[in-house]
């Protein structure tokens, strides 16, 4: 494992999509999902689609901030935030 660049922050971001995905499937067997149709320009989609679509959304956010600036990675996190609440309400 040499070979990674593990870090404290690595770390905390793989724990946290875990966090995310185990919350996911919990919430799937309180209460199953149900299709519907939101901003997102596609047919229907469930809380899966929408967890997926968000954090692909916030991968390119981030990449997208690191090729154009110089600041924080912090804001492009916060905007990231953002999107994928805005996303899985309501998309």
């Amino acid at each position: 494992m040499e070979w990674m660049a593990w870090s404290q922050v690595t770390a905390i971001f793989f724990i946290s999509i875990g966090v995310i995905l185990v919350c996911m499937v919990v919430a799937e067997i309180k209460c199953p999902t149900i299709e519907r149709k939101g901003f997102l320009p596609i047919i229907a989609t469930t809380r899966g689609d929408r967890l997926f679509i968000g954090l692909l959304g916030s991968a390119y956010i981030h990449l997208f901030f690191l090729a154009v600036s110089e600041q924080s990675v912090w804001i492009a996190f916060g905007i990231s935030v953002v999107w994928l609440i805005s996303v899985l309400r309501w998309g």
